[in-house]
């Protein structure tokens, strides 16, 4: 294939103009593969302009168009999802028919909670098909559901149910990790009684090998499968295409979680655009997304985008390594004829840890497998090496957000495949008016590093707001530079017009693909009777992506064992955060670098550690401090 040919007919260069040159058009032909209920007549509204309002006047039903149509189209025997448990040694499989069955009737059971349309249903599971059902069945009532990472402690759960205010929560016995159980139940118990709702209902899926009786909690608690056997199937709710579909929360810079509003149109467009042209997966192809459903990724890529496609998609509990070997990608992929991997570059980092010359690979046929995709941080060139050499497919950088919910920059295979480069996640997809601007918003010239932006309106698919505060939502993205949604990150574009992306511009950092907030962990840090002040900063590593390092300023006259201090801080995280901060490293210093208006220079602090080039901001307060933190910094 030449990279002027394409699957399709249709070239790259082309799509994206005429979706910035024509909008309207390119998106109201795109949302001719959405069986609506009532077809929109409008792609876009600026009616409440800067919020975005995709297909104003349409009406459908997300999980029909994911399930039910697929059935009433003949393909009710296909596969839908396929759930592999290397935990527990066992595959699930459920074809569309019988998906379709089980969601129905599982929205019978959160109906007789008296959960209805736009209402919210807070979901806290594992990788387990029922995560996958429970969201399915909300979208079926026309509800809202919040997936709530498992790994997230008490305390995160009880911000996401304080401020969703959901009608029920569904959770399970524990989630399985390498040689250990992680009970749910006490979590979820005082997550209810911290957020003030302890009465609410919380439907319960049981799992062998957990402590926990729920009757023993004395809460309003359902047994998943006794509800599920004597409930009454719940038909499809008409929603507008503007009605949301999910909140998501992700890290906010002030430690306060915010609720990413995703909507039912616009997101059912955007997904099935991006499954036939991002990554050319179809009706009948096996899909693979080695994520969670707790992260963006999950949402898009593990359900609703596979499912909308009629592909199937394949459901992974377990681990790159460990579960049992750095063979464990490569065995998923034969058993199950995967055509497509979508993964995150540190497991792939993981696997190359463990089996850096892939003799594992060669116990496995991996031939089915045509590209493999990698998101969630950036893919460091001696990984794209070595993962293209071992498997002899195009692997795919892409890049986007969880306020975006698909590719901002991709390589659209099922269009005319670009060459690749690595470090680049290539071009702008459609819609995407992405551009390059100094602190004041001007263009900067090529190869020069800037604010990524992208220009208003944002695309079908992405954010509509903050649940509950519109004005959280202007100020945090659209306020710094005008008519553009600031993502945050930093980067450049070449000669060619391939977007490089360097990193963040706040205090969010990127934990094995996991968004986490520098600020809210120094929140926690604070907490200790011994610490007067603190800075978190994200520094590079080889395997994560980046893990979060403390260093603390201690209070006058207080004397403590700086080992002591750290294991106190590490399980103080782990308690409030939970394990996915990954937070194992504090150091007492003397001081922390401050501008004279108390400004801690993080981002000194962390060029510093990751042995970059560096600038002392001139309106530092005492630049002694950085000369004093150089050498404990870059032991680092």
């Amino acid at each position: 294939m030449s990279l002027n040919d394409s699957p399709n007919g249709r070239k790259y260069s082309d799509e994206y103009q005429r979706s910035l040159g024509d909008p309207e058009g390119f998106w109201l032909e795109a949302a001719q593969a959405v069986e609506w209920v009532t077809e929109p007549t409008s792609a876009y509204s600026g009616v409440d302009a800067p919020l975005t309002r995709w297909f104003p006047d349409g009406e459908l039903n997300t999980a029909w168009n994911a399930l039910d149509r697929h059935v009433a189209a003949g393909r009710g025997d296909q596969l839908a999802l396929i759930h592999d448990s290397a935990m527990v040694g066992t595959v699930t499989t459920y074809t569309y028919s019988e998906l379709t069955a089980e969601v129905a009737r599982f929205a019978g059971v959160l109906r007789a909670q008296g959960v209805g349309r736009g209402d919210r249903v807070v979901i806290y599971l594992p990788m387990i098909p029922e995560a996958a059902i429970a969201m399915l069945a909300t979208a079926r009532l026309g509800a809202i559901h919040s997936v709530v990472f498992g790994g997230f402690a008490a305390n995160e759960l009880a911000v996401r149910i304080r401020d969703a205010a959901p009608k029920a929560v569904v959770t399970t016995s524990g989630g399985l990790e390498p040689n250990r159980h992680v009970e749910y139940l006490p979590t979820v118990h005082e997550a209810l009684a911290t957020a003030g709702a302890p009465e609410l209902p919380v439907i319960v899926k049981h799992r062998d090998g957990f402590a926990t009786d729920p009757a023993a909690l004395g809460w309003n608690h359902v047994d998943w499968d006794a509800a599920l056997a004597v409930a009454q199937p719940a038909g499809p709710v008409t929603v507008k295409a503007t009605d949301p579909l999910y909140i998501l929360y992700t890290s906010g810079t002030t430690g306060t979680p915010k609720g990413v509003v995703r909507d039912n149109g616009g997101h059912a467009v955007a997904l099935l655009w991006t499954m036939a042209n991002l990554y050319d997966i179809h009706a009948g192809d096996v899909w693979w997304t080695a994520s969670d459903v707790g992260w963006v990724v999950g949402h898009s890529y593990i359900v609703y985008g596979p499912l909308l496609a009629g592909a199937t998609t394949v459901m992974y509990e377990g681990k790159p390594v460990g579960t049992p070997d750095a063979g464990a990608f490569w065995r998923v992929i034969e058993q199950h004829g995967v055509k497509a991997l979508f993964t995150a570059p540190t497991a792939l980092r993981a696997i190359r840890k463990m089996d850096p010359e892939a003799e594992l690979l060669k116990a496995y046929d991996a031939g089915s497998l045509q590209t493999l995709f990698t998101a969630g941080e950036r893919l460091d060139t001696a990984t794209f090496h070595w993962a293209s050499k071992v498997l002899g497919v195009p692997v795919v950088d892409h890049w986007w957000q969880t306020e975006t919910g698909w590719g901002i920059v991709g390589n659209p295979r099922g269009l005319d495949p670009l060459p690749i480069k690595a470090g680049s996640p290539t071009l702008p997809m459609p819609g995407y008016d992405l551009r390059i601007v100094d602190g004041y918003g001007a263009p900067v010239g090529v190869g020069e590093e800037g604010n990524i932006v992208l220009g208003l309106p944002l695309p079908p698919g992405t954010l509509t707001t903050l649940w509950g505060d519109d004005q959280r939502y202007v100020d945090s993205y659209l306020s710094a530079f005008d008519g553009y949604y600031a993502t945050g990150d930093s980067g450049y574009v070449d000669g060619d017009g391939y977007v490089y992306v360097m990193g963040r511009t706040d205090d969010v950092i990127n934990v094995a693909g996991h968004r986490l907030s520098t600020g809210a962990i120094e929140q926690v840090v604070g907490k200790h009777p011994a610490v007067a002040e603190c800075a978190v900063i994200g520094v590079a590593d080889a395997l994560k992506g980046q893990k979060a390092v403390g260093y603390v300023v201690l209070k006058s006259g207080v004397s403590i064992d700086p080992d002591a201090l750290q294991k106190e801080l590490v399980a103080l995280v782990r308690k409030e955060i939970g394990p996915v901060a990954d937070f194992k490293n504090a150091t007492i210093v003397d001081a922390l670098p401050k501008t004279r208006s108390g400004k801690i220079l993080r981002k000194t602090m962390r060029q510093i550690a990751d042995g970059d080039d560096y600038t002392v901001p001139s309106t530092i307060e005492d630049p002694s401090v950085i000369e004093n933190l150089v050498p404990i910094l870059s032991a680092r």
